[in-house]
């Protein structure tokens, strides 16, 4: 079981450039890949978006690749001569045009947007894809490996909220019987109460409580959730994507579960349902992060 939300960063250089990415994951029911590249680099997005989503299926992935000289910390400095020239060469024109003198000689070039720049020289798309890729590998490793890690917690909750589940329909299947015969005797008291004389063998009374015997009887609603409790466990062992059957599972556990509420006719066991949907709706929360 993985969770949906991780981080991991790798890095790859050679004696030019240090090729650094980093993959960020957080919850979504769709696998939605979102890859940031310079824009010398843009035509392998589709390379990035391929091996992305042969590791992860689902969540938001945001993907960042960044590259820095291997010399210079700060990255390298770079002067666009030819643009220098055409400020200088408009300037010239819009002094002459205006009448103005001095346009030309108060002009700093240097301060003009673009005549230099802060960069590196990126290498040609396929060259830089074996450093890239292997960058994205290691960064990859490690977003599964904290998905794993977050999803081993998440495991660890969901089997505690389970465990109380489980506590809370045995409760409801100890003090089911009881409901049939609190019926009985309440049935035979407000006969008694209205002068009516009946014993219990009287052919009426017993199909009446055979009848409300039969329409609350929830064997069949325990016995579907114990088997979505075992399912449930193997969904927690398992090493591949599980949040989507496990939420549907927690769909049909609700489903029995208020189906068992409606026919127990029974304010204490009432009291247990509310319980088990609260750590139910909790279980469905969590699942929301599960991959």
């Amino acid at each position: 079981m993985k969770s949906m939300t991780g981080f991991g960063c790798g890095e790859a250089s050679n004696e030019c450039l240090v090729y650094r990415v980093e993959v960020a994951s957080v919850n979504r029911k769709q696998a939605d890949i979102v890859v940031n590249l310079p824009r010398e680099l843009n035509s392998l997005d589709s390379r990035i978006r391929k091996q992305v989503s042969e590791t992860v299926s689902r969540g938001r992935i945001n993907v960042g690749v960044s590259l820095k000289s291997v010399e210079s910390k700060g990255g390298s400095l770079s002067i666009n001569l030819p643009l220098a020239k055409e400020y200088t060469e408009a300037i010239a024109k819009l002094e002459e045009h205006l009448g103005l003198d001095g346009l030309v000689s108060r002009f700093d070039p240097s301060r003009a947007s673009g005549v230099i720049q802060l960069g590196e020289n990126l290498p040609d798309p396929e060259d830089a894809w074996p450093l890239l890729e292997e960058a994205l590998k290691e960064s990859l490793s490690k977003l599964l490996e904290m998905r794993s890690t977050e999803g081993a917690h998440l495991k660890s909750d969901l089997e505690s909220r389970l465990t109380k589940i489980k506590g809370f329909l045995k409760k409801i299947s100890e003090q089911a019987p009881n409901v049939v015969k609190r019926y009985r005797d309440n049935l035979m008291k407000r006969l008694d109460a209205a002068g009516i004389e009946l014993n219990l063998d009287d052919e009426r009374l017993i199909k009446e409580i055979g009848i409300f015997a039969d329409r609350c009887d929830i064997s069949e609603e325990v016995t579907r959730l114990e088997s979505h409790f075992a399912q449930c466990q193997k969904y927690f062992e398992s090493d591949q994507a599980v949040g989507r059957p496990l939420d549907f599972l927690v769909q049909e556990m609700g489903r029995e579960i208020n189906t068992i509420g409606s026919k127990a006719n029974d304010a204490s066991i009432a009291q247990i349902i509310v319980e088990s949907k609260t750590e139910l709706e909790k279980i469905r929360e969590q699942i929301q992060n599960i991959e």
